[in-house]
C-alpha cells in the first residue's frame, strides 16, 4: 500500500511540474545554427528557457504539458533587430518630433515601439540613439516585465563633435579627448550596452581613439556611423567594432583603400578572434521606390499599436506627400548603387548583421525587420540561411549573449517564432508570425495576439 500511495505521489508530482512546461510540437525547426533543419521536432520549455529538442519520434511529450502545434510551419530563433530607434515612429520630420513629442518618448513612443517589434517576431533589438533615462528605463521595464517588448541592448545617447541643433537631448557633443573618456564613463556608469559614434572623423584622431580606448577598457564595444570615406577610414585605424549603413551617397562604389583596410581589418579580426561587424540597414532605401508606386504600407494598422490618436493622425500627416519627403531626395540617386556596395561588403569577410534603421521616415517597427531580409535574399542574392543567420545567431555572438540567445538549443531562452510555410523558399512569410514567444511566453499563438500579455503590469 505504501509503494502504492509512494507511485501516487511521485505521479502527482510530475504531473505538476509538467503543468508548467510548453510543447512546441510538429514543426520544421530551423534553430540558427546553419545546418540542416529538424522535421518534426518537439521543443519542450520550462519556465524562460529550453529543456528539451527532439522529434516526435524521440522526445516524448510530458503528460500534463501545454500542446502548441507548430505543424505546417518552419520554427526560428526569436529575430534579432541590431539597429532600431524606439524613440521615433516613421515620422516625417525630425524637428517638429522631437520639439512635440519630447515628453511622450518615455510614457507613449518608446514602448509602443518595443510591442510593436516583439509581436513582428523580434525577440531582441539594439536601441542605437536615444535618451539616457528614458533608454534604460524602457530596458529594465521590460525585462522586468512591466512593459512587453524584446530584449534591448541601448546606447543611449549618440556622440559626436557637436550636437545638431536641437538634439542634445539624446545626442551628446566630445570636446576633447578627456571630455570623450568622460563621456564614455558617464554612460557606462548609467548602465548603457553599447556606445555609438556617430561624425567621428570631425573629433579628430586623438579623440576618436581615446573614446574607443575607453569603451574597451570598460567593457563596452563602439558602434559607428559610416556614411563617409573619412569615418570608415578613421574608425577602422581606432578599432572600433561595429559599423551601420550603407552610405557614401550617391558615390557609385566604396573607394579601393577603404575596401582594402576593410578587407585587412576582417581578416584579422578572423584570426584574433574580433571579427569586424558591419549593419548595411539597406532596406529603407531600396524599397523606396516601391514605396512611392505603393504606399498601402502606410496604412497597415499594426504600426499604430500603443499610439495616442493625436499621435497617428500628425505622422499621417507628416506622410501625406511621400515623394516630397526632404529625407528621401537623394534615395533615388543611392539607389543604383546599393548592389555594388552591398556585394563589396559581403564580399570583405566582414560579419554583415540584420538591421534596419527603423523608426526613420516611412520605417515603421513592425514592417522593417523582415523587409531587410526580404531585400538581402530576393534583391541581392544573400542565401535564406545565411541571411536569417544574420537576424539570430550572429548579433547574439556579436553582443555577448549567444550562451543565452540567437540560436534555438537546450538551456537558452525560449526566444522562439514560428510561420506558416517554407521560409527557406519564402523569407516574406516572415513579416507575419503564427506564433511569438519571448522567454517562454506567448505573446502570439496561431496569429493571434493574447492582449492581456501585452498589458502593461
Amino acid at each position: 500500500m505504501r509503494a502504492i500511495i509512494f507511485a501516487a505521489l511521485a505521479l502527482l508530482a510530475t504531473t505538476a511540474h509538467a503543468a508548467g512546461i510548453t510543447a512546441l510540437v510538429g514543426g520544421r525547426l530551423i534553430d540558427g545554427q546553419g545546418g540542416p533543419p529538424l522535421a518534426n521536432s518537439v521543443i519542450l520549455v520550462d519556465g524562460e528557457r529550453i529543456t528539451a529538442i527532439g522529434t516526435v519520434a524521440t522526445l516524448p511529450v510530458p503528460a500534463g504539458a501545454t500542446v502548441v502545434s507548430t505543424e505546417g510551419m518552419d520554427v526560428l530563433p526569436g529575430l534579432w533587430d541590431m539597429h532600431v530607434h524606439l524613440m521615433l515612429n516613421g515620422h516625417s520630420e525630425y524637428s517638429h518630433w522631437h520639439k512635440a513629442y519630447r515628453e511622450r518618448f518615455g510614457p507613449e513612443i518608446m514602448p509602443a515601439s518595443a510591442a510593436q517589434l516583439l509581436l513582428a517576431g523580434v525577440t531582441s533589438a539594439r536601441d542605437l540613439g536615444g535618451p539616457l533615462e528614458e533608454s534604460i528605463a524602457i530596458r529594465e521595464n521590460v525585462k522586468a516585465g512591466r512593459l512587453p517588448g524584446p530584449r534591448l541592448y541601448v546606447s543611449g545617447p549618440f556622440l559626436q563633435k557637436k550636437p545638431y541643433p536641437g538634439t542634445d537631448f539624446y545626442r551628446w557633443g566630445v570636446k576633447d579627448a578627456e571630455d570623450a573618456r568622460a563621456k564614455v564613463r558617464t554612460l557606462k556608469a548609467a548602465g548603457v550596452d553599447i556606445i555609438k559614434v556617430v561624425d567621428q572623423d570631425e573629433m579628430g584622431e586623438a579623440t576618436a581613439r581615446a573614446l574607443v580606448d575607453e569603451a574597451h577598457k570598460l567593457g563596452l564595444k563602439v558602434v559607428g556611423h559610416s556614411h563617409l570615406p573619412d569615418e570608415i577610414r578613421l574608425g577602422l585605424k581606432i578599432g572600433m567594432d561595429n559599423f551601420e549603413h550603407t552610405g557614401l551617397g550617391a558615390a557609385p562604389r566604396y573607394p579601393d583603400d577603404v575596401m582594402l583596410a576593410i578587407e585587412a581589418r576582417a581578416a584579422e579580426g578572423r584570426v584574433r578572434g574580433s571579427p569586424l561587424y558591419w549593419t548595411p540597414t539597406i532596406s529603407g532605401l531600396y524599397n523606396n521606390a516601391n514605396l512611392l508606386t505603393n504606399p498601402e504600407k502606410l496604412d497597415d494598422p499594426c504600426w499604430t499599436r500603443g499610439l495616442k490618436p493625436d499621435t497617428v493622425a500628425d505622422i499621417k500627416a507628416s506622410l501625406r506627400d511621400v515623394a516630397a519627403l526632404e529625407y528621401n531626395q537623394l534615395t533615388p540617386r543611392r539607389k543604383p548603387t546599393l548592389d555594388t556596395k552591398f556585394k563589396q561588403l559581403r564580399q570583405s569577410g566582414a560579419i554583415l548583421l540584420i538591421g534596419t534603421d527603423s523608426g526613420i521616415p516611412t520605417a515603421f517597427q513592425c514592417q522593417t525587420t523582415w523587409n531587410e531580409l526580404d531585400v538581402w535574399v530576393n534583391n541581392l542574392g544573400v542565401p535564406p540561411m545565411e541571411a536569417i543567420q544574420a537576424a539570430t545567431y550572429w548579433p547574439a555572438k556579436f553582443m555577448g549573449v549567444e550562451k543565452d540567445s540567437g540560436t534555438i538549443a537546450v538551456g537558452k531562452y525560449a526566444d522562439i517564432i514560428t510561420v506558416r510555410g517554407d521560409v527557406l523558399h519564402t523569407i516574406a512569410l516572415l513579416q507575419n508570425p503564427a506564433h511569438v514567444m519571448k522567454g517562454g511566453t506567448l505573446y502570439k499563438r496561431d496569429g493571434v495576439v493574447d492582449e492581456a500579455k501585452l498589458a502593461p503590469r
